[in-house]
């Protein structure tokens, strides 16, 4: 009886840990679009081929990622990339809320 009253707070609990698990890779990915998004910003003039690294980056994702590349025409200066992606929680449990997950990235322009 006591069995039949934890396993709904069990499952709830390891679909939580999972839906955290989930979030916190995801939020890796956003960084490391990031930081992929000021390399190729720090090398190249044209912001589109930063945003395009950053799409790249994230795959499928990519499409829905919101991307603002900040890059100074001075050698020296600071190229500025900053990616948001909403992050559906998938459980219907927590009412499929969404989540902003947002990570910025510079590096010093090249040429």
């Amino acid at each position: 009886m006591e069995f039949a009253l934890v396993l709904p707070l069990i499952l709830l609990l390891v679909l939580g840990v999972v839906e955290v698990a989930v979030a916190a890779r995801t939020q890796l990915e956003v960084v490391s679009a990031a930081r992929v998004g000021a390399r190729e910003a720090a090398a190249a003039p044209d912001p589109a081929r930063a945003s395009a690294a950053v799409r790249a980056e994230l795959g499928p994702s990519g499409s829905r990622a919101r991307i603002e590349v900040t890059r100074p025409h001075v050698v020296g200066a600071r190229a500025e990339v900053v990616v948001r992606l909403p992050h559906r929680v998938a459980a219907p449990i927590f009412g499929g809320f969404t989540v902003e997950l947002r990570a910025r990235a510079t590096m010093r322009v090249e040429q």
